[in-house]
C-alpha cells in the first residue's frame, strides 16, 4: 500500500488541470513517457534493493558503487528536498482545513498536522505504516470509483446522470488530439514529471519491513500497472469527459471538473477530502523519508551520530525530530517570507528529485557487476536489457533536466539546483580529503555499510 500510495500525490489531483490546458489531450503522451521512466528507474532501483535492503536506499547503493561523496551528496539533498515538502504540504493541508474549520486560522492548522504526524513518526515504525495504509486505501478507492463513474459516464450507462454518451470523441475534437502541437508533449512532461515524485519511498519503506526482499518485488513488479491505471486511466476520463479546453477544467480542477459535469453532487468537496487525504500521506511519507535517510547517513558517519541511534521501540527519534524542525522553520519561512526566501529553497530542491533518479541510474550501472560479482543468487529483480535501457533512461532524464532550462520556472528550478548540488558535493569532498589527511577512512566505504544501514531498525 506503500507503495501504491507513493505514486498518487497530491500533484495528481491538482496540477493535472495546467498540463491539460497546455498539452490537450496529448497530456496522456507526456504521462505515458514520464511514466515509463518512472517504471524503469524503479526497475533499477529494485534490482538495487532487493539485493541489499537498506532505509539508505539509492544513497547507500551509490555510496558503494560511485564512492563516498555520492551517497553523502544525493542523501542529504533528498533529506533537503522532503523537509521542504514538509512545509508545503502542511500550508496545503492547513488551506483546506481553514476552509472547513476558519476559527483556527491556517498557521494554527500547520502547526496541527505537522504535530499530528510528528507523533505518528515517533510513536513505531508500525503506526507510519498504519497511517499510510489507510491514506493510501483511501487514494486507490477514489480513483477507482472516479475511474468507473467516469468511464459509464463516457458511454451514456452511468445511472441517473444526464452526461451525454460521447466515448472518446472528446480526444480528438476541438483542435484533434495535439491541439497546440507536438512539443506541446514535451511542455506537458514539464508539468507532469513532478507529479510522480516519492515512487521511490517504498525501497527505504523497504528496510524495515518482515520481508524486505518479498516486499521489493512485489512492488517494483506492480508498478507498470499502478502508473497505468492512476494516471493514465483518470487522466483520460477526464478529457474523454470534457473538453479539453473547458474553462471548468482550469475554475474547479480537473478532476472537479469532471465531477460536476458528470452530475455528482458535492465533487468540490469531495474532492478536497481526497486532495487532504493525498497531502496528509505526502506529509507523513515526506517525514518517514527525511528521517530514514538521515539515520542511514548517520549510520555511514555522514550525519550526527545522534540521528543513527534508535529508541526501544526501534525509532530513530533523533532524526525524525532533526527534520521536523527543519520542517518547521520551512513553515515558518513559508508565512513570513513566502516570495523570497522559501521561494529560494523551493526552486532550490525543484530539480532534485531528477538528480536522484540520474544517480539511481549511474548507481545501477556500476552495482550489477558488483552484485553479481558478490551475491549472483540475490538478483532477483533485474533491469530489462541491461545496459541499454539504463542508458535510454539517463538520455531521457537528462533531456528533461535540458529542456527545463528552456522554460522560465524550470530554468530557475534546475540552476538553483545544481548550484546546492555543487556546494554539497564539494563539501563532501572537502571533507573526505580532510579526513584522508587526518588518516581517517574518506574514501573506503565497505560494501556491507548499506546492508547495516537498515539492520538497526527493524530490532525494536
Amino acid at each position: 500500500m506503500i507503495a501504491i500510495g507513493g505514486v498518487i500525490g497530491a500533484g495528481l489531483f491538482v496540477g493535472s488541470g495546467s498540463g491539460i490546458a497546455a498539452a490537450g489531450p496529448g497530456i496522456l503522451l507526456s504521462y505515458a513517457l514520464v511514466g515509463t521512466m518512472v517504471v524503469f528507474v524503479m526497475r533499477m532501483l529494485g534490482e538495487m534493493a532487493a539485493a541489499r535492503p537498506s532505509s539508505g536506499s539509492f544513497s547507500a547503493y551509490a555510496d558503494q558503487a560511485l564512492g563516498r561523496w555520492a551517497g553523502f551528496s544525493i542523501g542529504w539533498l533528498y533529506w533537503f528536498f522532503w523537509v521542504v515538502v514538509l512545509a508545503v504540504e502542511a500550508t496545503a493541508g492547513a488551506k483546506i482545513l481553514e476552509g472547513w474549520v476558519p476559527a483556527v486560522p491556517q498557521w494554527g492548522w500547520a502547526l496541527i498536522v505537522m504535530v499530528v504526524l510528528t507523533a505518528t513518526n515517533l510513536a513505531s515504525v508500525a503506526s507510519y505504516g498504519e497511517f499510510e495504509f489507510w491514506f493510501a486505501g483511501i487514494k486507490v478507492v477514489a480513483i477507482a470509483a472516479f475511474i468507473v463513474i467516469g468511464g459509464l459516464a463516457v458511454f451514456g450507462v452511468l445511472p441517473g446522470s444526464g452526461h451525454e454518451a460521447v466515448g472518446l470523441a472528446h480526444l480528438t475534437g476541438h483542435g484533434g488530439f495535439l491541439p497546440n502541437g507536438p512539443g506541446a508533449i514535451l511542455t506537458g512532461i514539464l508539468m507532469v514529471v513532478f507529479s510522480f515524485m516519492g515512487s521511490e519511498i517504498v525501497t527505504l519503506a523497504a528496510g524495515e519491513s518482515e520481508d524486505p526482499r518479498r516486499a521489493v518485488t512485489k512492488a517494483t513488479n506492480s508498478v507498470i500497472w499502478r502508473i497505468g491505471i492512476f494516471y493514465l486511466g483518470s487522466i483520460l476520463i477526464v478529457v474523454s469527459v470534457l473538453n479539453w479546453d473547458d474553462p471548468a477544467i482550469a475554475e474547479k480542477g480537473s478532476y472537479v471538473a469532471a465531477l460536476d459535469a458528470i452530475g455528482i453532487p458535492h465533487a468540490g468537496q469531495i474532492m478536497n477530502v481526497i486532495v487532504l487525504t493525498a497531502v496528509l500521506s505526502c506529509l507523513n511519507s515526506g517525514l518517514y523519508t527525511a528521517s530514514r535517510m538521515a539515520f542511514s547517513l548517520g549510520e555511514r558517519g555522514d550525519a550526527p551520530k545522534a540521528f543513527a541511534r534508535t529508541n526501544s521501540r526501534g525509532v530513530p527519534q533523533a532524526a525524525i525530530l532533526g527534520s521536523v524542525v527543519f520542517g518547521f522553520v520551512a513553515v515558518f519561512f513559508n508565512y513570513q517570507w513566502p516570495d523570497t526566501v522559501f521561494l529560494f529553497l523551493l526552486n532550490s530542491s525543484g530539480a532534485v528529485a531528477l538528480f536522484v533518479w540520474l544517480v539511481i541510474c549511474f548507481t545501477q550501472l556500476k552495482m550489477r557487476p558488483i552484485l553479481l560479482r558478490e551475491s549472483p543468487e540475490k538478483l532477483v529483480v533485474r533491469m530489462w536489457l541491461f545496459p541499454y535501457l539504463t542508458w535510454v533512461t539517463i538520455a531521457m532524464i537528462s533531456f528533461v533536466l535540458v529542456y527545463m532550462l528552456t522554460d522560465d520556472a524550470g530554468r530557475e528550478q534546475v540552476v538553483l539546483s545544481m548550484l546546492v548540488a555543487a556546494l554539497v558535493v564539494a563539501i563532501s569532498l572537502i571533507r573526505d580529503r580532510l579526513r584522508s589527511d587526518a588518516g581517517g577512512t574518506g574514501d573506503s566505504a565497505d560494501a556491507g555499510g548499506a546492508g547495516k544501514a537498515g539492520d538497526a531498525l527493524t530490532k525494536p
